[in-house]
């Protein structure tokens, strides 16, 4: 029985990535009927619907005819009313279902969070989500229980347990659990007032990777942008990391040099390539020694401009493609031995790491 629940839920998974991934023009009925019926929930008439491009788009726009409260700017999104009252609607509808399940059904719980939500969690965390924070960081930082109400990942979680797991939800849960459901799958991101909603369209493009075994897909797209909207806002990502255009369309060693952000600067580096980077920017090897926790493979040590140097290290681990991949390690610039500087990359000394039979 497991393991046809388990074949199950990993299909209810890719059907809900799929549709979080998805590029198609938004179902614009189906969101505004389902949308229509949770307004109605909390006891107010249907909102005009205001339909915009993206994200960016929707931060920026305030509907016609609708004068915000003071408290209902971007950066305030939890103290809008709206968004308060719908994640609480959300989050009385998970407590009724959770108290539903609890009843002898807590090891098919336990399998559908592995399989289902928290692969979709991680996906959307990592990823799917930063459209949605690129947009806002063009002003400043958020966080706000309003996006995870959006989220497929609890939604998914939900409809495995009653398709593939067979739990028994009462009529009304089903009910509300597919209003959700119908919003999440027909269209993007939204905004709720009191009298108007703003909903953006999906993006026309959307480029990703998958991640490892637990199936996280994050953002990437070494040839131009990972997410694009029709409206030509755009979000490039380099393996989940979201990166200024130039890392993706020029990385040049001089636009590297002058980056202060690490993690913009090592995925500017990856895309040249490591090796390709050390040899355009004529870094000096500071020494090399072959790798004891890597056979046949050695360590290279370089230095790079400030108090800083970089190990130029192989992979212990194959990656899918079956090569090897060559990769750099920025060290303190005090280390003098690519050995020691190996090990302090695990927290060991030089001599901890020369006993170690393999890395990975």
């Amino acid at each position: 029985m497991s393991v046809l629940v388990r074949r199950e839920a990993a299909e209810i998974r890719e059907e809900w990535l799929g549709r979080a991934l998805s590029t198609l023009p938004a179902d614009r009925p189906a969101a505004e009927a389902a949308i229509s019926e949770l307004y109605h929930l909390i006891g107010l008439a249907p909102p005009r619907f205001h339909w915009v491009s993206s994200p960016v788009t929707a931060l920026t726009t305030v509907p016609p005819g609708i004068r915000p409260r003071p408290s209902e700017t971007v950066d305030r999104i939890a103290a809008w009313p709206l968004p308060s009252r719908l994640s609480s609607l959300m989050r009385q509808l998970c407590l009724a279902l959770d108290a539903q399940v609890r009843r002898g059904r807590q090891a098919m719980d336990q399998l559908i969070r592995q399989k289902v939500h928290s692969p979709l969690a991680l996906s959307t965390e990592g990823s799917l989500r930063m459209p949605l924070l690129a947009a806002h960081d063009s002003r400043h930082r958020f966080r706000s229980t309003w996006y995870d109400t959006q989220c497929v990942s609890w939604v998914a979680h939900y409809d495995a347990l009653r398709r593939a797991a067979g739990v028994l939800f009462t009529p009304e849960q089903n009910r509300q659990l597919d209003l959700w459901a119908a919003v999440a799958r027909s269209g993007g991101w939204w905004w709720p007032r009191e009298g108007a909603c703003v909903i953006t369209e999906r993006p026309v493009t959307m480029r990703t990777e998958v991640c490892g075994d637990d199936g996280e897909v994050r953002l990437h797209s070494a040839d131009g942008p990972a997410v694009w909207y029709a409206d030509g806002w755009d979000v490039h990502a380099w393996h989940g990391t979201r990166v200024p255009p130039w890392v993706i369309t020029d990385p040049s060693v001089q636009r590297i040099e002058r980056e202060v952000n690490v993690e913009v600067r090592r995925c500017a580096i990856e895309h040249i390539g490591w090796a390709s980077y050390i040899d355009r920017a004529g870094l000096r090897l500071v020494a090399s020694a072959p790798d004891p926790g890597n056979p046949g493979s050695e360590l290279r040590l370089y230095d790079m401009r400030g108090e800083t140097r970089v190990l130029l290290t192989v992979n212990g681990s194959v990656e899918r493609d079956g090569q090897r991949r060559r990769y750099g390690l920025t060290v303190p610039g005090f280390l003098d031995d690519p050995i020691a500087a190996a090990g302090w990359t695990y927290g060991l000394s030089a001599e901890q790491y020369s006993l170690l039979l393999r890395r990975t």
